[in-house]
């Protein structure tokens, strides 16, 4: 296998696509646009051009960041491409996060367990997770 690492934003069609095969909802293309290119940091995985892979962090860049659309392709999922994803947003984590910043994720199980390999941990009870759908 061999897949090339870019810090470039996916078109829109590209990246829904991954998501929905992924598993993940599909987003409206104009929205996606928009929400692409106000990414913090965007990691892509190609495989002969194909997007085969992807992770982004969101938020203000100074106190907050929210790390979002961590998907592989399923014939792609075991080869280790997920902490691939992880260890790349981790790395621009530890050179561009002040030490008071707050990072956070919405897990989806079973990726939970890749996400306490890289130091998350679940907020509940004293905090948690809470989404509103439009």
């Amino acid at each position: 296998m061999n897949i090339d690492i870019s810090y470039e934003i996916p078109n829109a069609e590209e990246y829904n696509n991954l998501r929905i095969i992924s598993g993940l909802s599909p987003k409206d293309e104009a929205a996606s646009e928009i929400g692409l290119k106000n990414s913090i940091f965007m990691i892509s995985l190609r495989d002969s051009g194909k997007l085969i892979g992807m992770g982004r962090i969101i938020g203000d860049g100074g106190c907050f960041y929210h790390i979002v659309d961590i998907a592989v392709a399923p014939s792609y999922q075991g080869n280790g491409l997920g902490n691939l994803i992880m260890s790349e947003i981790t790395k621009y984590l530890d050179d561009h996060a002040s030490k008071d910043s707050y990072v956070s994720l919405i897990a989806d199980v079973p990726a939970d367990r890749l996400y306490k390999k890289f130091g998350f941990d679940y907020s509940a009870p004293k905090s948690v997770g809470m989404a509103k759908r439009y």
